[in-house]
């Protein structure tokens, strides 16, 4: 058994981890409030680009975007979106299995895929792997902005248009509540599914032209796509560090009630250890 005096040094240093993942859980909480207001405030934004794009679609206009166009899939691209940053449970582990299991997928029916990262933790995987990565976007911090993943948006982008790619899909996590990340894998090229089912027959007055007008609109429609799935993954990230400090908080409260335990049991029998000899000792010097 450790000397007390060991078991007292081990009590000091996991009292020293509960402090810090407890102060790293208030952070985590206060990071996830931030981070959740600022994705209901893109999410209205989201599903009117939804509604108009699907507007478009319906409307049969002139020109017809090749983002909404099928064709056959030889070759697809993956954006994936992880953390930059460690200590947030399995939410990174699922995106990876996700889009692991989503290129296996392709792999089965012959599809080539390249790969876009964005966040630093799919790399190492993806590198080891020896996926093509055809984009990279990393510290983005807690509040990023479009243009941030603007650069990567654009080159899966210029690839779907130049027919590299055939169809594009978006892996991220989707926050429901503090207790519960979903992970998503959704096509977001080429662009299908969006009319809505009603009766009305939409069309638009284009200024100046139609097609220069639904380029810059397809555009935007896709990178709010992408950004809304990275505004989505960043605050599941805060809620999923915030859940996993407070479990390695709570961890570190039952480790030390379990050394002050054996801290006592050890004082006990070194106690008990000295009465012996200061017993056996007075008993020698009577005989």
């Amino acid at each position: 058994m450790p000397s007390s005096k060991e078991i007292k040094k081990q009590i000091g240093s996991v009292e020293n981890t509960k402090k810090i993942t407890s102060a790293m859980e208030m952070v985590a909480a206060s990071k996830m409030r931030k981070a959740e207001a600022r994705m209901h405030a893109t999410r209205p934004y989201a599903e009117k680009m939804r509604q108009v794009i699907g507007h478009i679609g319906k409307a049969h206009p002139e020109y017809t975007h090749p983002f909404m166009e099928e064709r056959e899939v030889k070759k697809a691209g993956i954006i994936v979106i992880t953390s930059d940053r460690g200590l947030c449970g399995g939410l990174n582990t699922n995106a990876l299995r996700e889009t692991v299991n989503l290129m296996g997928d392709l792999d089965g029916k012959g599809i080539g895929y390249r790969v876009a990262a964005i966040g630093k933790k799919s790399l190492p995987l993806l590198n080891r792997l020896g996926v093509d990565i055809m984009a990279e976007s990393s510290e983005l911090g807690d509040a990023p902005e479009v243009t941030e993943i603007a650069g990567a948006a654009k080159v899966v982008m210029d690839a779907f248009m130049e027919g590299e790619l055939d169809r594009v899909y978006l892996v991220f996590n989707e926050f429901v509540n503090t207790m519960t990340q979903n992970v998503r894998a959704e096509q977001i090229l080429p662009i299908t599914g969006l009319s809505e089912p009603d009766e009305l027959h939409w069309d638009y007055i284009y200024e100046p032209e139609p097609q220069e007008v639904i380029d810059g609109l397809m555009q935007r429609y896709v990178e709010s796509l992408i950004f809304h799935g990275l505004v989505e993954n960043i605050a599941s990230e805060q809620a999923a560090r915030m859940v996993a400090m407070k479990s390695a908080s709570d961890n570190a409260e039952d480790l030390i009630e379990d050394l002050k335990l054996s801290y006592n049991k050890a004082r006990q029998a070194a106690i008990t250890a000295e009465l012996a000899e200061i017993t056996s000792g007075a008993a020698a010097l009577e005989g």
